[in-house]
């Protein structure tokens, strides 16, 4: 099928097996891969592009194309729970891009950091209410995302302090970064450990004023 070729275009639905994945078969925007086929997410026109070896299987939407992680984005996610070897999270931003929709994340211990990766405790990475930086690696299946914080700059921008965690309607208070191990509390200097993303201050203190937001 040619992208230019409407005729042959091919309409799919969410959901729909578009091929078999392979080595050479690419899951791009609008699709993602389970149990070794390719399935849409949206309901629209499927798309195949050559670059090289690989081909890239991409849907369009009918209505212009909703906003969708596709692999390697940037995405700013909450945590909403974190267990044993799992951090789970809500997809709130791509890049500058807001949703409007629900996306989910998982976090797998061997994601978490670049080292050490054996030693990774996630409960001293991540805490729910967190705010993070994280990027996508692929889609696990319709609106959940496997995530990464294993780059420098990725992981906790903003930590919620235990005190506001532990009342609900409290102000919420950020916590402040001590190192890339460490956020402590500002009022009552609790310490506490997480995986701690290196950003410029700026960046931190936009995004903690955007909590009110979600």
């Amino acid at each position: 099928m040619s992208e230019e070729n409407d005729q042959q275009a091919l309409i799919c639905v969410p959901g729909q097996v578009l091929c078999a994945a392979s080595e050479f078969v690419v899951a791009s925007e609008g699709t993602y891969e389970k149990l070794g086929y390719v399935h849409a997410t949206l309901a629209g026109i499927v798309r195949m592009k050559k670059r090289e070896k690989n081909t890239y299987i991409s849907v369009v939407s009918f209505g212009g194309g909703a906003t969708v992680p596709v692999i390697g984005d940037i995405v700013t996610a909450r945590v909403t729970a974190v267990q044993h070897r799992i951090a789970k999270c809500r997809i709130l931003c791509i890049g500058k891009t807001a949703l409007n929709r629900g996306f989910r994340g998982i976090i797998r211990k061997e994601d978490v950091r670049a080292t050490e990766i054996d030693r990774v405790e996630m409960h001293k990475c991540f805490r729910p209410g967190d705010i993070i930086l994280a990027r996508v690696l692929h889609q696990i299946e319709l609106n959940v995302f496997h995530l990464s914080t294993a780059d420098n700059e990725l992981g906790v921008v903003v930590a919620i302090s235990p005190s506001s965690r532990a009342n609900s309607g409290a102000e919420t208070i950020p916590m402040v970064p001590v190192c890339w191990t460490e956020v402590q509390c500002p009022v009552t200097l609790i310490k506490e450990p997480r995986k701690v993303a290196k950003v410029v201050p700026e960046k931190g203190q936009a995004l903690s004023k955007s909590l009110a937001l979600f």
